[in-house]
């Protein structure tokens, strides 16, 4: 892919940059594709907060954290086409048989869009509402749809993509990753109480996925273009353009979230996390390390922000924050 960086997108990098000092996060970095270019590659900061520490460059893998959750989205969407999966709007019950009872009406179209109502408590599966008529951000769903996956392709997560999708679309840079190498981000697991969760697993179910910026920015590409790169589409338009689309259920009331496949679409409500100036067509991706992918078709961009937050600062304010990010990127590619 061409480059044509310039200082265009200069009031962007100067905002993130002033929130990796507010936030306390001590890497950052953006990158923006538009119109099948390279127009902006920003880095700042270091690995870890001490001199010897390695320099944030473009090899630099950040953990998304839920970022995560859009290649979990993907690949059911990849088993619908490949007919292992029937319909969204199955009962997880139907495939995995532990969740029966448990989840009986609970909907795949439930899992994905944060509409199921389920939650664990004290190690059970309970109900917070019903199916369809509430909304809220829980890792119950997200843990049953890597089940599903696992159950239905016969492969753990990390290996159906690195398979299926991460080889064909050349995301080197991208991978769950156990143990520290030179490239990642990896502070964050000298923490007790690190945010990210445990990291002893490579197949795709813990929070430790690690990706640098331009194979972030790829990820969103490959969406935005749905699926065609480079002049090769190695995965049917139907998988993204599935993702990318309304699936919240109608019964969810107007002012609740709403979402394709895991991905924030834009709406006006009090919880939307896509700033109010970015146009219908907008959708995103968040992690609770800081890090954003957004792409904004009707500007034929993707704006990638990467950090390694481990913490909320006094007076941070997260939703204003992302919202900020958010309108700042689009007033800046639509000038472009």
């Amino acid at each position: 892919m061409r480059k044509m960086v310039s200082n265009h997108f200069q009031d962007l990098n100067e905002y993130v940059y002033l929130i990796q000092q507010d936030i306390g996060a001590t890497a950052a970095a953006t990158y923006i594709i538009q119109n099948d270019v390279v127009v902006n590659e920003w880095y700042s900061g270091t690995h870890e907060a001490l001199d010897t520490s390695r320099i944030v460059d473009e090899k630099t893998q950040f953990n998304v954290a839920s970022i995560r959750k859009t290649y979990l989205a993907l690949a059911i969407s990849l088993l619908m086409d490949q007919g292992k999966i029937s319909s969204m709007d199955d009962e997880i019950g139907q495939y995995l048989m532990e969740y029966k009872d448990v989840a009986r009406g609970v909907t795949l179209r439930h899992l994905l869009t944060h509409t199921h109502g389920l939650i664990e408590d004290n190690g059970k599966i309970a109900r917070e509402f019903p199916a369809g008529y509430g909304w809220a951000y829980r890792n119950t769903g997200i843990a049953m749809l890597f089940q599903l996956v696992t159950h239905v392709s016969g492969q753990s997560l990390s290996s159906f993509m690195k398979s299926h999708v991460f080889t064909k679309y050349g995301l080197m840079e991208t991978g769950w990753r156990t143990k520290d190498a030179e490239d990642l981000i990896y502070n964050y697991y000298e923490d007790q109480d690190t945010w990210v969760g445990p990291n002893d697993s490579d197949a795709g179910d813990q929070s430790n996925l690690f990706v640098s910026a331009r194979d972030l920015a790829m990820w969103g590409y490959m969406h935005l273009k749905n699926g065609r790169v480079n002049g090769e589409r190695w995965l049917p338009e139907s998988v993204f353009t599935r993702v990318s689309s309304l699936h919240t259920p109608v019964t969810v009331p107007p002012d609740l979230p709403r979402n394709g496949f895991i991905w924030w679409l834009q709406s006006d409500t009090q919880l939307n996390q896509i700033g109010e100036h970015l146009p219908s067509d907008a959708y995103q991706v968040l992690g609770i390390t800081g890090c954003a992918c957004l792409v904004i078709p009707s500007c034929d961009a993707v704006v990638v922000r990467m950090y390694n937050q481990l913490n909320n600062s006094d007076g941070y304010e997260y939703l204003n924050d992302i919202r900020k990010f958010g309108n700042i990127a689009y007033d800046q590619v639509r000038r472009n």
